[in-house]
């Protein structure tokens, strides 16, 4: 089994205000405005708000991407795309046009103003259902767990709350 062998950043983006679809791909022109090389997507999948699942419904999406930026520049460039977007500051988790995360960043595991891995991504489903679709060999670089092991270890609902667009 090949352990993450390629050099990837993974990114999440997710849009739940708005047109979601349109959100999405006006993030992914922007990254490539700021020299991100995209070089797969995943599908869009559909997902309840967490962690209220009474706000509205997110879109979200997996990108495999390549870049020079270090984690620290990149998440900057990240959250002024959100901003870009339209995304205000307003309680956690509140329903916004953009988010954009590092799910993993060249399989580094760093602590401080970022934590890499992404911290809850193992617990998701809108991360990792699109992020298998992307790669079925990756590996968690901390909980050195395969991804299918990852997503069989979702509960039955959150395995049925989700569906790709």
């Amino acid at each position: 089994m090949s352990e993450n062998l390629v050099n990837t950043i993974y990114l999440g983006i997710g849009s739940n205000l708005g047109n979601r679809r349109k959100n999405i791909e006006l993030a992914k022109f922007k990254l490539i405005q700021n020299d991100i090389r995209i070089h797969k997507s995943s599908n869009i999948y559909e997902s309840l708000s967490w962690p209220n699942p009474n706000k509205p419904k997110f879109f979200n999406i997996i990108l495999e991407i390549s870049s020079n930026l270090s984690p620290l520049t990149l998440i900057d460039t990240c959250k002024k795309i959100e901003i870009d977007l339209g995304r205000k500051k307003k309680s956690k988790n509140a329903p916004r046009e953009c988010d954009i995360d590092i799910i993993d960043y060249y399989n580094q595991k760093l602590k401080g103003k970022i934590i890499l891995p992404h911290p809850r991504m193992h617990e998701r489903n809108f991360v990792l259902l699109p992020l298998y679709e992307l790669n079925k060999d990756w590996k968690h670089p901390i909980l050195k767990q395969p991804i299918k092991k990852l997503i069989l270890s979702l509960s039955n609902k959150d395995l049925r709350s989700i569906k790709q667009i």
